[in-house]
């Protein structure tokens, strides 16, 4: 009796999970639409990844911040040569429907760090250097083409945020403070994958 008793438990408990997947099967495309019916916050509204990044010794990024060769060799206080990058992007889409619905903002933060002086000094320090940043908006078109604008600029992070002394070169980063309109394309799956479709 206990076995038939166990037995039947048993099949009741697969058996509901499997009532549930063929319910969900087939009311799958009424959930959809009711998904992607949603004025505000979609499904997959917020998106974005982030990254980590090592620059091994002899190939230190060059920050754009000190003259090379440096200006007192091994003694420099110039050291502005990046080991470690920590970034990221993350793209908000808050509409669901109505021509909003292909507007997207986006930001692209990055963190250097790092105390090097290439040929002569090669440390693992995470000493901050700079914080480099991408913000904007865009605008999804047919065929998978955006239309972007983006301001990009850098701000030097502790020690960096001084002079570094008379090798100094006192610029504003890689690339400096700018700002583009431009177009992008995206193929082979790449890009809004569960966005609100055209």
């Amino acid at each position: 009796m206990k076995t038939i008793f166990v037995l039947f438990a048993l099949a009741s408990f697969f058996a509901l999970p499997a009532r549930s997947q063929t319910d969900t099967l087939a009311s799958g495309n009424s959930a959809k639409a009711a998904a992607e019916s949603r004025t505000f916050f979609p499904k997959n509204w917020i998106r974005g990844y982030v990254d980590y990044q090592v620059a091994p010794s002899h190939n230190e990024p060059d920050l754009g911040r000190c003259p090379f060769p440096p200006q007192g060799g091994a003694a420099s206080t110039c050291t502005a040569y990046a080991r470690y990058f920590i970034s990221g992007y993350v793209e908000l889409q808050p509409f669901g429907r109505t021509p909003a619905r292909h507007l997207f903002l986006f930001f692209e933060p990055k963190f250097s760090f790092g105390r090097n002086i290439p040929q002569f000094t090669y440390t693992a320090s995470m000493l901050p250097m700079a914080y480099e940043r991408s913000i904007g908006i865009g605008f999804q078109l047919p065929r998978n083409f955006e239309l972007r604008a983006t301001q990009h600029q850098v701000d030097w992070l502790g020690r960096y945020a001084k002079s570094l002394g008379s090798g100094d070169l006192r610029n504003n980063g890689p690339y400096g403070l700018y700002a583009t309109f431009g177009v992008r394309w995206s193929f082979g799956g790449y890009g809004h994958q569960g966005a609100p479709a055209y």
